[in-house]
């Protein structure tokens, strides 16, 4: 029961040590306590900062990503439609040539056409001539193998002759 009812001298002794351990630790104890407690609030704090400014910094990198990317896209759709426009021009220009030389194909053709046309006239009125100029020394042997014939024939050229004269 004694430890239920202390004794003066040992609640003294107590109070004492106990008095002690509290100088010592008011004295040496509790300021590396509040030393170490306040570097710990300084490195959260520091912390707390620097993910802040990580943050900021990220949404910083994150706007300029953003641009970047945006202007990345401009310029592709810029390029898009440049490559477009020399496509057409190139499409044009092709179209162009192509009609041109048609053009130059078909003017070459009729113009051969035309040569051939008149080379077959040509052909076709010396055959034509031909016959005639046969056929006609065909009738006129038979109508000339009487001089009377002849002699009429001759005198009527003569006649013409100098009628154009």
């Amino acid at each position: 029961m004694e430890l239920f009812t202390p004794d003066f001298g040992l609640v003294f002794w107590m109070f004492v040590a106990f008095a002690i351990l509290f100088i010592i630790l008011w004295k040496w104890g509790w300021p590396a306590i509040m030393k170490g407690v306040s570097e710990r609030a300084d490195l959260i704090d520091k912390g707390i900062e620097y993910a802040q400014s990580a943050k900021l910094q990220l949404d910083n990198a994150r706007d300029e990503a953003a641009k970047i990317l945006e202007e990345a896209r401009r310029q592709q759709a810029d390029s898009l439609r440049e490559a477009d426009k020399m496509k057409n021009q190139i499409i044009d220009e092709a179209r162009d040539a192509a009609h041109n030389e048609a053009r130059k194909v078909m003017d070459a053709a009729k113009v051969s056409i035309e040569q051939e046309r008149k080379q077959a006239e040509l052909q076709f009125r010396n055959e034509v001539s031909a016959f005639a100029l046969d056929i006609a020394g065909k009738v006129v042997r038979g109508q000339m193998q009487d001089r009377k014939a002849q002699a009429k024939l001759v005198d009527s050229l003569l006649d013409e002759m100098e009628k154009q004269n």
